[in-house]
């Protein structure tokens, strides 16, 4: 007897074999995967550990797996998502584990070390981080057409944007209203910084700062989702994308006109 037919004969250990396939679409899904990977590696991942047919819905805040045992006995668990963030890292260390998995299956409890090492990962590097925040809105503040000065001024408001992101994390803060104060809280710097005569353009600092947080990547994953026939997910991303979009207009928008710049 192989060790997989000893799996498939365990009800409660393919269970747990579940939970651990569905760790690994909860982590994809944080990490702002589109849903059709998702969804095709957590089948992919029931085949290889014995189910005969798995069923996957998926969308930004849950997910939903009914997977089929040779016995004919249907095993359903939901997981439900209440934040994500971009890490394109973990995507690839995920899907570099999900090829290994499907093409020899490891023990439960290795998959479930090895998860747990991909979990513990942090992709924080706050230096580098603060200068990359800064630097790039310096760029995009000469870009669209800001002066020496304005950079200058863009890059010290993009390291305070970043502090401010970082903060709204630490408060688990929702991703709109993040985004508004944020906004908000770097135009009042922005502001300051031409008060203190380091900068010429509050405009073109400010557009500097707000390429920091326009949600692209949201914007383009929904796109991409709904190209792929998942039209639920991609106009809830889509949605969630154009509101974050909205509020960080809004928060800009409030704090020029109320200092009449």
């Amino acid at each position: 007897m192989s060790i997989r037919d000893i799996w498939i004969k365990d009800r409660d250990y393919m269970n747990t074999v579940l939970a651990r396939i569905m760790d690994v679409g909860e982590l994809l899904l944080e990490s702002t995967a589109e849903v059709n990977r998702v969804e095709d590696t957590v089948r992919r991942l029931c085949s290889a550990y014995g189910f005969v047919r798995t069923d996957v819905f998926t969308i930004t805040s849950i997910i939903i797996v009914t997977a089929i045992m040779q016995d004919g006995t249907a095993l359903t668990q939901t997981r439900r998502i209440y934040s994500t963030g971009t890490d394109l890292g973990r995507i690839e260390k995920l899907n570099a584990f999900s090829r290994k998995i499907c093409q020899n299956p490891v023990p439960i409890e290795e998959m479930q070390r090895e998860l747990e090492r991909i979990r513990a990962v942090q992709k924080e590097n706050f230096p580098l981080e603060f200068l990359v925040y800064g630097g790039i809105s310096a760029v995009f503040a000469a870009f669209f057409g800001g002066s020496p000065i304005d950079s200058l001024a863009a890059f010290f408001s993009g390291i305070f944007l970043f502090g401010m992101v970082l903060l709204s994390r630490r408060l688990h803060m929702k991703s709109i209203f993040q985004s508004m104060i944020c906004s908000a809280v770097t135009a009042l710097v922005v502001m300051l910084l031409i008060r203190l005569g380091i900068g010429e353009n509050p405009d073109k600092i400010m557009i500097g700062n707000i390429m920091l947080v326009i949600p692209g990547i949201q914007l383009t994953t929904s796109l991409r989702d709904m190209m792929n026939g998942d039209i639920i997910t991609g106009s809830l991303n889509l949605a969630e994308a154009v509101m974050k979009a909205m509020a960080i207009a809004a928060g800009f928008a409030f704090v020029v006109s109320r200092l009449g710049a």
